[in-house]
């Protein structure tokens, strides 16, 4: 027995949902690299490394910001070169990499964070008003 195949209604909901995603991230990197010569795939790095504390594990950062390994390796070795952080043996591995936030990279973030929080209210929780609340209950019971 298959299962049932989405409405045409529902997949057209979904091509919505994928188009407007794609158009509110690319409004929020073009944003910060305009105002801040920072894109948004580093204010991510950035932010994944504060809340943590200032330090990651290369695998832990690499699964926060929803990418491959080798992608996060490339992407910290472009950040590394721009001195907004580092990778430092890890404390219980010498073989583990831990990205660390430098002074820089928190100067960096701190700057940017208005624009990106701005951008979000102004292109995505603003836009859903009363409706945040069920949207996020949505969004929760995704696997």
């Amino acid at each position: 027995m298959s299962a049932p195949n989405p409405s045409t209604e529902s997949l057209a909901t979904w091509r919505r949902w994928l188009e407007a995603h794609t158009r509110i991230v690319n409004a929020l990197d073009g944003e910060l690299r305009a105002r801040h010569d920072l894109s948004l795939e580093w204010y991510d790095v950035l932010l994944q490394l504060a809340e943590a504390g200032g330090k990651r594990t290369m695998s832990e950062l690499a699964d926060a910001l929803l990418i491959s390994r080798s992608n996060c390796t490339r992407l910290v070795d472009r950040m590394e070169n721009a001195g907004l952080v580092e990778r430092r043996p890890g404390q219980q591995d010498q073989r583990e990499r831990v990205a660390v936030l430098l002074p820089a990279g928190r100067r960096r973030l701190r700057a940017a964070a208005p624009t990106h929080l701005q951008g979000i209210e102004r292109l995505f929780t603003g836009e859903l008003g009363r409706d945040a609340a069920a949207v996020d209950r949505f969004l929760r019971r995704l696997p």
